[in-house]
């Protein structure tokens, strides 16, 4: 399936000790310092039943964790390929065609085989002709917990983890992973980036609180259009056409930023044919300029409710000071936010093919989430991410399962036969 050579089925992650004995011709910018990319979501076996006459396909790789670390590795020939991590929980049915296909992506996968238990499957199925899917577990799920990276520390020091879960276990899985962080490295520490991906399930009108308590602790939430809707207790349809409602889309995200206004977070909202909808909240950031030389002192205020009096300006003062007391308003600079819309990949009215080169949506989204995940965690702005995920997305529904990986003439790899960052510049070009 694919022209990279096959590796050994164990674990794949690399260590401190491993990149510790490079040599500076190999330490050069193409290969990673440690890992980029992480995610806890779990890896699945899909069987897939669609609508009569199309027939049912089985075995096929599949699970957030898997589509999600393929969005990563779209971006990471290798040796890049190590910077992107995930756990590949093998039971006693593992197919081995699927352990050759995990290993050719040369990536730091953490492959663990359990012979007293099945591996974990789902089934997927098609209930109606606007490609509603449903889904159920066919065995018994093996999810991931923090304590996971304990046995892998160049994964615990990731710079991003993508996160599947309700908002609950995201608070948990967010301070697990950093006091983990912190206990492994008390000097060295720092904080990774959170992309957060909600389960549908849980995206209900009762978890909207607990929602917005856990946005302050991570760095992107990305539901989809329906998820969304789900926690203002709505559908996001447009009422006359049926279809994803960008206004729906909007005035959610407004309401979700507006419910934490002191706090600076990112929503990404993936809508389907309608691409991505980015909302960032604003705030203010230091500029670099040269401190004033003298120092204002601060003055003592009564707690308690405003007087006629109150000198409103001294009150907020502390807003507008560094953190020696200095008062910096002309060195405050505001950001206004983001808000704006990214277009798929593959545009109707844009790409000639829009509508018939999309043969499975399946893991669309999560793929979509590796690709922001990864340009993220190596510097490129939101902006950029979504462009990224939209391109990795791309390859994920042109067929059902995973893209097939390859190499051209020139012995550049591809993926189904087209070069990643090829299709990345012709739609960044798009965008202008």
């Amino acid at each position: 399936m694919t022209g990279s050579p096959a590796v050994p089925s164990t674990m794949r992650s690399t260590t401190a000790a491993e990149n510790a004995e490079m040599t500076t011709s190999e330490a050069d910018e193409t290969r990673p310092p440690f890992i980029d990319f992480v995610t806890l979501g779990m890896f699945i076996i899909d069987e897939i039943e669609y609508l009569p006459p199309k027939p049912t396909v089985r075995d096929v790789l599949g699970g957030a964790g898997s589509y999600s670390a393929l969005g990563a590795r779209l971006f990471s020939p290798p040796p890049l390929s190590k910077s992107v991590g995930w756990f590949v929980d093998q039971g006693s049915d593992f197919p081995e065609s699927i352990t050759q296909l995990v290993n050719s992506w040369e990536t730091s996968a953490v492959l663990r085989t359990s012979a007293d238990r099945l591996t974990t499957r789902g089934w997927n199925g098609y209930v109606d002709a606007s490609e509603r899917r449903a889904f159920r577990y066919t065995t018994p799920k093996k999810r991931l917990t923090a304590e996971d990276l304990d046995g892998s520390p160049a994964l615990l020091q990731a710079r991003s983890f993508h996160l599947i879960c309700n908002p609950t276990r995201c608070r948990e899985l967010v301070t697990d992973i950093i006091a983990r962080r912190k206990a492994a490295d008390p000097e060295g520490y720092t904080r990774p980036l959170f992309i957060w991906e909600p389960v549908p399930d849980r995206c209900i009108p009762d978890e909207l609180l607990n929602c917005t308590n856990v946005l302050p602790l991570i760095d992107i939430c990305s539901p989809n259009h329906a998820e969304l809707a789900g926690f203002m207790g709505s559908d996001g349809l447009d009422p006359i056409t049926g279809e994803i409602s960008t206004t729906a889309v909007e005035q959610s995200c407004e309401q979700l930023l507006a419910s934490m206004p002191l706090q600076s977070y990112t929503l990404v909202v993936r809508a389907g044919e309608k691409g991505c909808y980015i909302a960032k909240s604003g705030g203010r950031k230091r500029v670099a300029t040269s401190k004033p030389t003298q120092k204002k002192k601060k003055k003592e205020y009564v707690r308690g409710g405003l007087r006629p009096d109150t000198d409103m300006e001294a009150l907020f003062a502390g807003l507008l000071q560094d953190d020696e007391g200095f008062v910096a308003r002309e060195e405050i600079e505001v950001d206004p936010g983001i808000e704006m819309w990214v277009p798929p990949y593959y545009q109707k009215g844009v790409c000639d093919n829009a509508d018939t080169v999309v043969v499975d949506p399946t893991g669309g989204g999560n793929t979509f989430l590796g690709g922001l995940g990864v340009a993220l965690a190596r510097g490129k702005p939101i902006e950029e991410a979504c462009a990224w995920g939209s391109v990795a997305a791309s390859f994920a529904i042109e067929q059902v399962g995973v893209p097939v990986l390859g190499k051209d003439g020139e012995g550049n790899e591809t993926w189904n036969g087209v070069r990643v960052d090829d299709r990345l510049k012709e739609f960044q070009l798009r965008l202008r």
